[in-house]
């Protein structure tokens, strides 16, 4: 016992290990909650959450409904995917919640600890996003989890390039839930930001997002800048006006030279 508290003492700061008390107090809370959740019919459940985004839309905070969420979250995916998040999966939701970096190996289900966090902020009404590498992941985590998403009543929307039209993107930017990859969503905001009005916006209001494979976005693909341009208009015709306005000024100058010639011969001949 005393070598483990050493070990835990040596990786932790002071700081850290506070908040990882907090953390595992929280999960006792979800842990106690979820003999009452497991008796909610989806029905029930779909009602408290349109009681609580009533509540959020009234003033009251996101993170007072963190352990009700999580709990229905838990719920939803056992029924749909048999799977059950696991109590270092919900510290990891935890921590996407407050903007850090949960750390996972492939298959300790980083996947499913998204789906936490991603709901408790969509409580807000102003989308989430979920960003990941490739249109594969994309695709296939908006249908795997999006199974979640949908018991709880959410909508889910998928951004690949194959997502074609300002209309059908603005489609997939109202949902309540949102993935795509990281240049979709990079071009996407460099668009908007070139836009002329706001009928032509796509993304609307940007709120919060899960950052999926982070070292890899935000390392090894930020290295590579997008970059776009706007449409280009044909003025070939103002050459020829330019060309013809330049002509105009050479002429106009050498007449200034003559003038000034014709006076110098003057003033020569009055002395």
């Amino acid at each position: 016992m005393l070598k483990v508290n050493s070990f835990f003492n040596t990786i932790f700061s002071r700081s850290e290990k506070k908040k990882l008390a907090e953390f595992q107090r929280t999960v006792q809370l979800i842990n106690d909650l979820e003999p009452e959740i497991e008796k909610l019919s989806q029905d029930m459940m779909l009602k408290r959450i349109s009681e609580i985004k009533s509540e959020i839309s009234n003033g009251k905070k996101i993170d007072d409904y963190l352990v009700e969420s999580f709990a229905m979250v838990r719920e939803a995916s056992k029924r749909t995917l048999g799977q059950r998040h696991f109590d270092v999966q919900l510290i990891g939701g935890m921590v996407l919640h407050n903007g850090g970096i949960s750390e996972m190996k492939t298959g300790e289900g980083k996947t499913l600890v998204s789906t936490l966090a991603a709901f408790l902020n969509s409580l807000s009404g102003k989308g989430v996003h979920i960003v990941t590498v490739n249109d594969y992941l994309a695709r296939r985590d908006a249908e795997w989890m999006g199974s979640i998403f949908n018991y709880l009543g959410l909508s889910v929307g998928c951004l690949t390039n194959d997502t074609e039209g300002r209309e059908k993107r603005k489609e997939q930017y109202a949902c309540d839930i949102t993935y795509g990859t990281n240049n979709e969503f990079g071009f996407d905001y460099l668009r908007d930001n070139m836009a002329v009005s706001n009928e032509q916006l796509v993304q609307g209001e940007l709120f919060y997002s899960v950052i999926d494979e982070v070292d890899s976005i935000l390392v090894d693909e930020a290295r590579t800048p997008l970059i776009i341009s706007g449409r280009l208009e044909d003025k070939t015709n103002l050459y020829s006006i330019s060309n013809e306005f330049v002509k105009h000024l050479q002429s106009k100058q050498l007449q200034e030279q003559k003038l000034r010639k014709i006076i110098r011969d003057e003033l020569k001949r009055a002395k």
